[in-house]
């Protein structure tokens, strides 16, 4: 495989619509089933207004025989109960495909996402990949669900009683529809720019969200900094924005809005003025003009009912459309065939890497990790320590230059199996919103109560553990908010020990550990050592004195390399850091 990475981007310009089709596509059965037992419900509600109509006839004729009526009415009860049980039905066909399109959309996500590198899963909010997944694919679950049966019944209703007015009296169907473009035209206007408002809306609306979302994460700064004021009104800033631009929306919809429903729901100020002519001047019977009237209204609710989902289908379109970035966004481009790893050596080869494509933040990056030593990347907070482990770990694929592991390419090994030999633990580890003992046994699922206990034992975290009323049934919360920064590190140590990866990197993974468990972190770093290639990126430098070797990275280059006392008497900028650590360290013993 090339050493070289060529980003791309597929095109996001395709239909929504015809994208939500194609996910559609093996549950299209269900969807049929919906539109087909709607569309014979919709046949017979029909009954009701041909029953209606005879019965209007009957009444104007001096019918008086009550069997005629109650036949007729029975005939418009068996038409509503008819289409009351063929439409629970439609819906309930419509409900079960659209859960599992949905079911699928959300499987095509999840599978989709470990596919794609870390950096552009991070360009991503986690709310907003959280909204996608969750809040955007349960949203369309009501649209899709009835605009598949309903939209069904408000299409063939008027469609088929225009056919038959046009069959009763051609001259009076097409009156029927005389207000019809009118309406349709006050309802274009209306729609003008639908999915671009709706858009705006959603971005007004997570903006808000954001906003109330720091407001309330930030109260105790506000408050410790008396910014009570200034943090309120940028939050009260947020929620009028919202607020006016649904109301610019709306006020530039209203007008249209009530001149399509006139219009829309008006045809009688055709068909009867008009009709009575007709009738009059003998060309139209009694029995048609009434079947036309009665026919007519419920001729164009369905149209009016039609224009509601408007909103509905804006919605879809929009979340379709956001779950389909996802989807286009580059995989990272691995083999697929496990492949035999020999050892653990890491080398770094003219390793270039750029977040964005204007800058880049490694520039020919070239280092060699001896299979089992313990080597540490140090230097300034900017200067690429993080990314280059992040690189090691397979997170992203390099711009430019290779990266190897036992001398195979990270691109020719599969995603799971680099996975498998790396265990990657970062000052600021995720816990999950569970015990203690389900968060460690995340390094490996199958591990035994025992197995995990060692690990938290090995890790210097069983003591405090023990200490909690719930023991290792404690649950952490979102984040591991119940516990301290000091604990949640050691946590995720003992969960890399349990996953027991030939190489394990350690990012900064000592930031929060108390002087009183230092040694004790020192000791776990030190068993987790041996037969293992460690890297170790550290703002401590005591910690890492003992490393095979020490890379210094500035500015996104290896400006120096050695072991400490080398270090020290060759690297003016690690003899300061070192002078700056141990003056630091000074102070704190005072």
């Amino acid at each position: 495989m090339t050493d070289v990475t060529i980003k791309q981007k597929k095109d996001t310009k395709t239909n929504p619509f015809a994208v939500l089709w194609g996910w559609a596509q093996p549950f299209k059965k269900g969807l049929v089933r919906s539109v087909v037992l709607a569309s014979v419900g919709v046949l017979c509600s029909m009954l009701l207004y041909f029953a209606a109509t005879a019965v209007v006839n009957g009444l104007f004729e001096g019918v008086q025989d009550y069997s005629f009526y109650a036949l007729h009415l029975s005939y418009a009860l068996v038409g509503i109960i008819l289409h009351g049980v063929l439409y629970s039905a439609a819906l309930s066909q419509s409900h079960r495909a659209t859960f599992k399109i949905l079911k699928h959309v959300r499987e095509l996500l999840f599978i989709k996402l470990p596919k794609l590198s870390l950096g552009d899963i991070m360009s991503i909010p986690s709310g907003a990949i959280k909204q996608k997944i969750v809040d955007g694919v349960e949203g369309m679950e009501r649209p899709l669900a009835h605009f598949i049966p309903e939209f069904s019944s408000h299409l063939i209703t008027p469609l088929f009683i225009f056919i038959y007015l046009l069959v009763l009296d051609f001259r009076m169907g097409l009156l029927a529809l005389a207000t019809v473009p009118l309406g349709v035209y006050f309802m274009i206007c209306m729609t003008r720019n639908y999915s671009a408002d709706y858009q705006g809306s959603v971005a007004a609306n997570q903006s808000m969200n954001a906003a109330v979302v720091e407001y309330i994460q930030g109260l105790e700064v506000i408050k410790t900094f008396n910014q009570d004021e200034r943090s309120y009104a940028k939050f009260r800033d947020k929620v009028y924005a919202n607020a006016q631009y649904y109301y610019d929306w709306m006020k530039r919809c209203m007008n249209f809005s009530s001149l399509s429903k006139e219009f829309l729901s008006s045809n009688l100020i055709a068909v009867i003025p008009v009709g009575i002519l007709i009738f009059i001047g003998g060309s139209l019977d009694r029995s048609t003009f009434i079947a036309t009237i009665i026919l007519s209204l419920g001729l164009l609710d369905p149209i009016i009912k039609l224009a509601s989902f408007t909103d509905d289908l804006a919605k879809v379109s929009t979340t379709v459309s956001e779950i389909q970035h996802i989807m286009d966004m580059p995989e990272q481009v691995h083999a697929t065939e496990s492949v035999m790893i020999s050892d653990h050596q890491i080398q770094l080869e003219d390793v270039s890497f750029a977040y964005t494509a204007e800058t880049d933040v490694l520039h020919g990056v070239s280092l060699d990790i001896e299979a089992g030593s313990l080597v540490a990347l140090v230097g300034p907070s900017g200067s690429g320590k993080s990314t280059i482990a992040k690189l090691i770990a397979g997170f992203w694929d390099v711009d430019r230059g290779s990266v190897r592991l036992g001398g195979k390419n990270l691109r020719d090994i599969p995603l799971q199996q680099l996975y498998d030999q790396v265990a990657f633990v970062s000052q600021d580890q995720y816990l999950f919103n569970d015990t203690i003992l389900n968060n460690i046994r995340m390094g490996q699922l199958s591990a035994t109560d025992a197995e995990v206990k060692e690990a938290a034992r090995r890790s210097g975290c069983d003591a405090f553990i023990r200490e909690l009323e719930e023991g290792y049934n404690t649950v952490v919360g979102a984040r591991g908010v119940h516990l301290s920064g000091g604990e949640r590190q050691r946590i995720s140590i003992a969960r890399a020990m349990l996953k027991d990866a030939p190489v394990v990197i350690l990012d900064e993974a000592t930031a929060y550990i108390d002087p009183e468990n230092e040694a004790v972190i020192q000791r776990a770093v030190s068993e987790l050592t041996r037969d293992k290639t460690v890297v170790v990126i550290a703002h401590r430098l005591s910690t890492i004195t003992d490393a095979t070797q020490i890379f210094v990275v500035n500015e996104g280059q290896i400006a120096a390399r050695g072991t400490h006392q080398e270090l020290l008497a060759a690297s003016p900028l690690y003899s300061a850091m070192w002078d700056a650590h141990i003056g630091v360290r000074k102070e704190q013993a005072s």
